[in-house]
């Protein structure tokens, strides 16, 4: 928790502020944050200088490993954060290849799970992941990306934490996560979230031993209708200890997460956290 409030802090001191066109706001803004999370520890990265939740964020996540290209997929599993994107972007609306309401297009999980390929055909990045981490195998190659440029007319929006690379070493598993933009007040946690749970489930259905997920920002920033709460509020605050996420020891392989899993099987035990802060979301 204190690695947040360090990069909030640094932010503040050291940002400098650039405009944003797609929202018309401006962003104080530093390029390049490395944040850390034991998995190992059981460490579970919640912010505790504001009340936060990770329900959504997980559900989100695991939209993404069944490969959904639906916003109601997701509004099912307990996450609304498509819903905008599939049904409210202008541009998207417009789009020839939008399939119709909630269709979000080829993003995120359509690309982790059916990558287009020249011939016609597909990859599934993640079954080969998981396939090799089964066997104990890094062939320094364990990666899933959602980046596809030459297919970002087909969706209705880029991605923005957009690469997950595994690595074994000595029979634990790591995870490298790579986000190009991220509104640190609201935004992050919410990633910081996903980076932890995608290491920790994919080392318990692959028979691994957890260890640290590293988290690499290129442009971290706060909104200047942020930063005010952002530096009398929040930045104020002294973090609790960190919680536990509990995941459902019966998960045991990646069929698993494609079809019975809900958001009943993970829960977070030891969570204590300050008021709620009412931040402004830039659409």
């Amino acid at each position: 928790m204190r690695a947040y409030l360090d990069l909030c802090q640094r932010i503040v001191d050291q940002g400098s502020w650039v405009e944003n066109e797609r929202t018309g706001k401006r962003c104080l803004t530093v390029i390049n944050a490395d944040l850390e999370y034991n998995v190992a520890q059981n460490e579970f990265p919640m912010i505790t200088t504001r009340k936060s939740f990770f329900k959504s964020a997980i559900a989100e996540f695991l939209g993404y490993i069944r490969g959904y290209d639906n916003a109601a997929d997701f509004r099912k599993l307990g996450s609304k954060t498509w819903d905008a994107n599939a049904n409210l972007n202008d541009a998207w609306l417009n789009n020839p290849y939008r399939k119709g309401e909630d269709d979000m297009g080829r993003v995120y999980g359509i690309q982790g799970r059916a990558w287009a390929k020249p011939d016609g055909g597909t990859i599934d990045q993640l079954q080969k992941i998981v396939d090799n981490l089964t066997k104990g195998i890094d062939d320094r190659a364990e990666i899933m990306s959602f980046y596809n440029p030459g297919e970002f007319h087909l969706g209705c929006l880029r991605p923005c934490m957009h690469t997950h690379n595994f690595s074994i070493l000595d029979g634990t598993l790591y995870l490298t996560s790579f986000q190009r933009s991220c509104d640190v007040p609201l935004g992050l946690n919410f990633n910081q979230v996903q980076v932890f749970f995608f290491l920790a489930i994919m080392a318990q259905i692959t028979g691994l031993k957890p260890g640290i997920a590293y988290h690499k920002i290129v442009n971290a920033h706060i909104y200047e209708d942020q930063l005010a709460l952002m530096k009398d509020v929040q930045l104020k605050r002294e973090p609790l200890p960190s919680p536990k996420l509990i995941i459902n020891p019966k998960i045991k392989s990646l069929k698993d997460l494609e079809t019975w899993v809900t958001m009943d099987d993970f829960s977070v035990e030891g969570y204590q956290c300050h008021e709620a802060i009412k931040y402004p979301f830039a659409v």
